[in-house]
């Protein structure tokens, strides 16, 4: 999900009034979720404070944009066909933006906050980064100012992709339609992006569209004869929004600090997926997704293996 900019404000209301009515429902076992007070009350807070911090910073926002908007080649002109192609261009960047949040350390110990919740609810929409709007502007709206799209166009796509973000955090919709599952990204579908499940790891990073996923090579679909865990594979056992916010960035800071003076191997840290090591025993998701299908491998061979020695064991028994 994109940072809150200043029209979260705006949608503050009616995000409040869904998170309540989905809190009750979940509360009176209506629909499938799951509260904790903590937990909601620091998603919120991460929420307010991400709006405050990317308010106080819109004037870098805009004059980002500004500038790209300066020197770029050529403009479209903003219609229909210039705000369509523009969603389309957004989303494919948001993909690729999203990816990089997931498989380098140093855009994952900023994306991390918004993986840290256990719970997922709708709250869960709300626990974003508190490192100001520029990193999702080099990837998503420069770029498309660059291109030549208005920056109204820009704007506009962000807030869609915005709205369209909050709904797919729960848990009390089920699968939908198979036409919408195969075009869009559904709440089934982003489950599986914040599960910890081995099997689910690095998997689904659409914004709006399912389809660059499966273009790509990195749609999961959800087993619904899983049980899906949220969070952290190293979970994250404190409710401070600034740990929250912060702790992605201490925990890399600090591997500097232990590896000394070595340029080098920060770099490596740095642009390697989350999990990587310099020793060479890492645990990023390509191993635990190894380990999983290798146990998966063995599970399927001993049962295979009950499975013939059956009817020897039974016939033996007979005679």
């Amino acid at each position: 999900m994109p940072d809150l900019p200043v029209l979260g404000m705006i949608a503050t209301p009616i995000v409040l009034a869904a998170i309540t009515t989905e809190w009750w429902a979940v509360r009176r076992g209506h629909v499938a979720g799951s509260y904790c007070v903590k937990d909601a009350a620091t998603s919120l807070t991460m929420g307010l404070g991400n709006i405050i911090l990317n308010s106080t910073l819109a004037f870098l926002s805009l004059g980002g944009l500004a500038l790209a908007a300066s020197v770029r080649p050529f403009a479209l002109d903003l219609g229909i066909m210039s705000a369509l192609l523009g969603f389309l261009v957004h989303d494919f960047l948001y993909y690729w933006k999203h990816r990089a949040g997931h498989r380098m350390r140093w855009f994952w110990a900023e994306h991390v906050t918004h993986h840290s919740s256990e719970r997922y609810n709708l709250t869960t929409a709300l626990r974003q980064p508190w490192t100001g709007p520029l990193t999702g502007l080099v990837f998503t709206g420069v770029p498309m100012v660059l291109m030549g799209f208005p920056i109204a166009v820009v704007l506009g796509a962000s807030a869609v992709h915005l709205a369209y973000q909050l709904w797919i955090h729960t848990e009390a919709i089920g699968k939908l339609p198979a036409p919408v599952e195969a075009v869009f990204v559904t709440p089934s579908h982003h489950r599986v992006h914040h599960a910890t499940n081995p099997q689910y790891l690095d998997a689904n990073f659409g914004g709006t569209l399912i389809l660059w996923d499966r273009l790509f090579g990195t749609f999961v679909p959800e087993d619904a004869e899983e049980a899906t865990h949220f969070g952290l594979v190293k979970p994250l056992t404190s409710y401070n929004p600034v740990i929250v916010a912060y702790h992605g960035f201490g925990g890399l800071f600090a591997d500097f600090w232990r590896d000394g003076l070595k340029p080098h191997r920060w770099a490596m840290r740095a642009f390697n997926p989350p999990g990587w090591s310099p020793d060479g025993h890492h645990q990023r998701s390509d191993e635990l997704k190894a380990d999983w299908l290798a146990r998966q491998a063995d599970e399927a061979e001993t049962d295979a293996y009950e499975e013939q020695s059956s009817p020897n064991v039974m016939r033996i028994a007979a005679e």
